[in-house]
């Protein structure tokens, strides 16, 4: 059984004869431990779709599916639990809360949760050592490099184990050397950690060394065939 599947999803914006209709019909799933890249061009829906399945927007038609259950009839609250139970999110821009440190905003989604801050301070340690960071856990999000910064994202969207990992652009907004290590990183802990992993980028050579590549064109996902 696939961890996490979408069924003919689609999205459109307006009726009628002006209804402009972004996603056809999308299907997709991922296994445990699998990586997928989806690229295409700008303003294709990828970014869209990734919003579909983290939950955090709805679609016109379709459904999603979690461990084989019906994700889009649970309500908003149960879909705002599961998020952050279970779906890690990395976006183009980190997100990063700018008044706490480092340490802090990587803790956050747990504290959320309502764990004890006494119990997921090491978990958070250990995570930011493992991005490179363990000599920035006190620093301001302001202190930190672009790279820095995203790796601190990478290690707030682990923090609570996720089975699922959506990101969007992870490295869009870097340069290619804090690109590449942003995406080793990322790389490098799905695979440790049996992680699922969608990822929307531009970057070919990136989306290469991924087990799927899809394409989204004029709302339709396929495979690429391009390499």
């Amino acid at each position: 059984m696939a961890l996490f599947s979408a069924k003919n999803i689609s999205k459109s914006y307006g009726d009628g004869a002006t209804a402009l209709t972004v996603l056809r019909d999308v299907c997709l799933s991922v296994e445990p431990g699998e990586m997928t890249a989806i690229i295409g061009a700008s303003g294709s829906g990828k970014t869209t779709l990734l919003q579909i399945l983290g939950t955090l927007d709805q679609p016109s038609g379709g459904e999603l599916f979690y461990q084989g259950r019906p994700l889009l009839t649970r309500s908003a609250r149960e879909l705002a639990a599961f998020r952050n139970a279970s779906v890690g999110f990395i976006f183009q821009f980190h997100h990063l809360l700018p008044d706490f440190t480092t340490l802090e905003n990587v803790m956050m989604p747990a504290l959320i949760a309502g764990q004890k801050k006494k119990d997921v301070l090491e978990p958070a340690r250990i995570l930011l050592d493992r991005v490179e960071l363990g000599h920035r856990l006190h620093h301001k999000v302001g202190q930190l490099s672009g790279g820095e910064q995203q790796r601190a994202a990478l290690a707030r969207a682990l923090i609570m184990n996720p089975a699922l990992l959506l990101a969007d652009e992870p490295t869009g907004n870097l340069d290619s050397r804090a690109g590449e290590l942003v995406f080793e990183l990322l790389h490098d802990l799905c695979r440790d950690r049996q992680l699922s992993t969608i990822m929307v980028t531009h970057n070919i050579k990136l989306a290469e060394r991924m087990d799927h590549c899809l394409t989204l064109q004029d709302g339709v996902l396929s495979r690429t065939n391009t390499f």
